[in-house]
């Protein structure tokens, strides 16, 4: 079997399974669709991890499927670009869409949307697997906003909620404000490069990224930072950026599996995979990596600060996401991309563990998710506490876990780098440090440690609207199709790191597929191994500021348990900041919503009502009316005001025939002496 076969077979077996469990779910039952769409993605897993294998060995490919559209002088094609960062990206991918596949069995096991969910996260795979696999820009538009669909029906899977629906809604908005960018950038990318292909727009870009464009009469831009600048803007959406970062903690209305899948794996990873495959582009404007690098460090200590204040467990995770992935984009800017990848990979299987630590822990709590309604719950969910505790290590990047070798290599890529902006993005990463190992461990011990508090509330708020947070039954360890996957996500949250850090960072992985930096090349003489790497840690400031903010954790949550309360009475308006996310919510419901039913409520009153309905219609009918109010005078039945008004048209009339030709003379007289 040929490689392209293979990967034919790793891309649409994902589909095969979602159009068979979504046509036949509902007549051949459950077993049915978890069994199918369970076989389609171990599949695809399989397939990837022949294609890793073969990649390996130096089988790189591309290859075209079809041509969609052809012109002259150009053509678009639907084809496949296999190298090592797509098997990397593949393998992470499917593996984790596994492990969430496994894991729906046991969690929607009650809901009666089961068959359609799990058509929808086998659609979800499929259009992710396309984005990676794409070799051009119109393949990859395709994958793009198909996760875009995607996630917008997931989100609002329970569309009987209103807030379920406003957050799908909330989702589909804000990235179609970064997808405008993104197609701006792919538009210029046609126009000036007369193809689509990554590897024509690659060899062309040094001799044309530094064409001058005046999008403004006056001020011109180079075309290679118009283009980053616009794929970046995309990538803020997807990748959830400040300020387009609002819709990704929203997005917790939908079920715990498809949190976890969009925020590890999927969705949110795509704009950081989209950059490092554009990095020959990115290399050529400073400009363009500058703007990258300051929207990462907004975002990854900002949104961090944020987590430090929610109490519903699932969000907590979602704004660590949204940090996470500006330690990723800070990277992307130092020119560290296979750092980005690396930590990409790293974070997607301690994130899926910690989402669906969360799950779990939902799960026991009849659909609670207040952490103020838990605690105590390590006595009572062994394996779950354990895998969330890996996670909560490796998301905090303490050695030796996972996150902490991406972790680390990110902030040593900050201190290296000669980006503008790279000093204030690594004093923000390095006090997003101290912030991570608070909020990680403030979860860990907000819920698993201390006092017993779940059977005391007043009613939950879980996410499938029956929270009980009055139940008087003792919580349970969860199945065994949700831990397995939990164990199965920790291990490589403790291994990966050890493993991959030396190949992918510094033993040349990526080979072509990442355009080499000199930010790499610095960081690859400061290097000297895993173990070496661990032990240099306990002399640096990430690893004091990482167990600073843990040990803090543990004081106010296991020492003094009391005084959060008391901090955040006395924080005034800082709390009030930081629980209203910065006002952003507010402003662009104030602004942006608010302004649009403004426009259409003047639209709809002055156009529609008073100028179409009122002018044109209602007006043009009440001119009709006195018209003929004032013909209807004229209509007296009396003979003789007839014959007057004949008698004085006919004299009207004989005036004109008399008159006309006289002043017609008059006129040319007077034109011809003009003229002369």
């Amino acid at each position: 079997m040929d490689l392209m076969t293979i990967a034919m077979i790793a891309a649409f077996a994902p589909l095969a399974g979602a159009l068979l469990a979504g046509l036949l779910g509902a007549r051949l039952g459950r077993a049915f669709a978890h069994t199918v769409t369970i076989a389609s993605v171990a599949v695809s897993l399989a397939a990837s991890l022949v294609l890793l294998k073969e990649v390996a060995g130096g089988s790189s490919f591309a290859g075209t499927l079809f041509t969609w559209l052809t012109g002259p002088g150009w053509s678009l094609h639907i084809g496949f670009l296999v190298d090592r960062l797509t098997v990397v990206m593949m393998v992470v991918v499917t593996f984790v869409s596994l492990m969430v596949h496994l894991y729906t069995i046991g969690y929607m096991a009650d809901d009666p949307g089961y068959q359609r969910f799990f058509a929808y996260i086998s659609l979800f795979t499929f259009a992710m697997l396309m984005l990676v696999m794409a070799d051009n820009f119109l393949q990859l538009f395709f994958g793009w906003e198909a996760v875009g669909l995607v996630s917008y029906l997931l989100i609002g899977f329970w569309y009987t909620r209103p807030t379920a629906i406003y957050a799908n809604l909330k989702a589909f908005l804000v990235n179609r404000v970064g997808d405008f960018g993104f197609l701006l950038g792919i538009g210029f990318v046609f126009a000036y490069f007369g193809t689509l292909d990554y590897a024509t727009v690659f060899v062309k870009a040094p001799q044309l990224a530094y064409t001058g464009i005046e999008l403004i009469p006056g001020d011109s831009w180079a075309l290679g930072t118009i283009i980053c600048v616009g794929l970046f803007v995309g990538a803020m959406g997807k990748s959830a950026q400040f300020p387009l970062h609002v819709w990704l903690p929203d997005s917790m209305e939908g079920p715990t599996p498809i949190s976890a899948l969009i925020h590890a794996a999927t969705m949110v990873t795509a704009g950081i995979f989209m950059v490092a495959r554009m990095s020959p582009l990115f290399e050529l404007s400073q400009a363009a990596l500058s703007f990258v690098i300051v929207i990462g460090a907004i975002t990854a200590f900002f949104m961090a600060l944020v987590a430090i204040v929610q109490t519903d467990i699932k969000r907590v995770v979602a704004y660590s996401t949204l940090s996470q992935l500006g330690y990723m984009t800070m990277a992307l800017g130092a020119a560290a991309y296979p750092v980005a990848i690396f930590h990409l990979m790293t974070h997607a299987f301690f994130k899926a563990v910690l989402f669906l630590g969360a799950g779990s822990v939902i799960i026991a709590l009849h659909h609670e998710q207040d952490m103020r309604r838990m605690g105590g719950l390590r006595r009572y969910m062994p394996i779950t506490y354990a895998t969330v505790l890996v996670g909560a290590l490796a998301n905090a990047g303490l050695p030796p876990f996972a996150g902490f070798f991406s972790k680390d290599s990110i902030l040593e890529a900050l201190h290296l780098s000669h980006t503008p902006g790279a000093a204030f993005a690594y004093a923000l990463a390095l006090a997003g440090v101290f912030v991570g190992g608070f909020y990680s461990f403030r979860l860990v011990f907000f819920a698993f440690h201390g006092a017993e508090r779940f059977g005391h509330g007043d009613g939950g708020h879980g996410e499938a609207g029956h929270g009980q947070g009055g139940h008087g039954g003792k919580p349970h360890e969860s199945p065994w199709v949700v831990t397995v996957p939990l164990v199965l996500l920790a291990i490589p949250s403790v291994a990966i790191g050890w493993w991959a850090i030396e190949p992918m960072l510094y033993g040349g992985w990526f080979g072509q597929a990442i355009a080499p930096t000199e930010t790499m090349k610095e960081m690859a003489r400061e290097f000297h191994g895993p173990g070496a790497m661990v032990l240099h840690a306990f002399a640096s400031a990430p690893f004091w500021l990482a167990l600073g903010g843990a040990g803090l954790a543990g004081w106010l949550y296991l020492v003094r348990p009391e005084l959060p309360a008391r901090i955040k009475a006395k924080s005034g308006v800082l709390a009030t900041i930081l629980e209203r996310k910065y006002g952003f919510d507010d402003f662009n419901d104030w602004f942006f919503a608010g302004g649009a039913r403004a426009l259409g409520g003047g639209l709809w009153k002055w156009g529609d009502r008073t100028f179409i309905d009122g002018f044109m219609v209602n007006g043009t009918a009440r001119l009709v009316g006195w018209l003929a109010g004032l013909a209807r005078r004229a209509q007296t039945g009396l003979v003789y005001h007839y014959a007057f008004a004949m008698i004085l048209g006919a004299v009207v009339l004989v005036g004109l025939w008399t008159t006309l030709p006289r002043l017609s003379g008059a006129i040319a007289a007077v034109a011809g002496r003009l003229g002369s």
